[in-house]
């Protein structure tokens, strides 16, 4: 590493520590050129995917479009921006995982939605109607009905719907 006060190739690392999500290493180093102490953040760099759209164009997978989508799911819903941070990094880490250089733009929906699924059904359900396209209120009441039967029942919850 070359130090940013003298230029020197020369110097020694003092102390390593990894960060909490053990993603980055940051290293705190000496010159000994110069004693000049710095410091210096390491991370893996992934390669950079890119998203095959329906009609054959490929762009680079944007980790902002991900995040816009779960906030504009959990608008004025009770859930942190740090957990939505988290999930699209879970996502991102998903889609990554198979070391693929392109995914369809068709595996990224059902991972949010798996992960909102998680987080919030409301959500959920928000992302599902824009998702799939629901041309009528019957396929929203359906997908509803099909959330309550998959989630945990707890007796003092009341129905959304009459069964």
């Amino acid at each position: 590493m070359r130090c940013i006060h003298c230029g020197s190739l020369k110097d020694k690392v003092v102390d390593s520590r990894m960060s909490k999500d053990g993603t980055t290493t940051r290293r705190r180093r000496v010159c000994l050129a110069c004693d000049y102490r710095y410091t210096t953040y390491e991370q893996i760099e992934r390669t950079e995917l890119q998203v095959v759209k329906r009609d054959g164009t490929r762009e680079s997978l944007n980790r902002e479009k991900i995040f816009r989508g779960l906030v504009k799911a959990c608008e004025k819903r009770p859930v942190p921006m740090d957990r939505l941070d988290r999930a699209v990094e879970e996502i991102l880490a998903e889609l990554h995982k198979d070391n693929l250089t392109e995914v369809p733009s068709s595996s990224i929906g059902p991972k949010v939605m798996a992960k909102l699924h998680e987080i919030d059904p409301v959500a959920y359900v928000r992302y599902v109607s824009v998702y799939r396209q629901f041309e009528d209120v019957g396929e929203f009441i359906r997908e509803i009905q099909a959330l309550e039967r998959r989630a945990a029942r707890d007796p003092y919850q009341r129905k959304l719907f009459k069964e």
